[in-house]
């Protein structure tokens, strides 16, 4: 999964050597932090959040069959 949201944003970015994605896993919720160059969050963001809702719904999909709760979290 987190190689998922690694290939995701890398080809959305012009800068793909600074994408980074942490894991943080709570009870029944795992939360993906990406981090991306400073240049590059609009393009990962979107146009009123597009992109980031259409990245959390991939994950969100993929994960039904962890039985866990599944987020993506765009630093800046």
């Amino acid at each position: 999964m987190e190689q998922l949201v690694g290939v995701i944003a890398k080809a959305l970015v012009d800068h793909p050597d600074d994408v980074r994605v942490e894991v943080v896993e709570k009870e029944h919720l795992i939360v993906y932090e990406l981090s991306v160059h400073p240049d590059d969050v609009g393009k990962v963001i979107g146009k009123q959040g597009r992109i980031a809702k259409a990245l959390r719904t991939v994950v969100a999909s993929a994960a039904v069959k962890m039985d866990k709760r599944v987020t993506v979290d765009i630093l800046s």
